[in-house]
């Protein structure tokens, strides 16, 4: 599985960059994406935006 950002709730607040403790996210045009290679699939980032703007798929 790894982290989806739904572009349509992400707000580019960074806390999942922040968080992320593969460091596999990033902003572009102020929209969280993930490096799917180097997420470890442990949900953290799932837990801890505030928007709820990100899955596991």
């Amino acid at each position: 599985m790894v982290a989806v950002v739904d572009k349509d709730k992400c707000t580019g607040c960074a806390t999942c960059v922040d968080i992320c403790p593969a460091a596999a996210i990033e902003l572009e045009n102020d929209i969280a994406v993930v490096d799917a290679s180097g997420c470890v699939d442990c949900e953290t980032c799932v837990d801890e935006c505030p928007e709820s703007a990100i899955h596991m798929e």
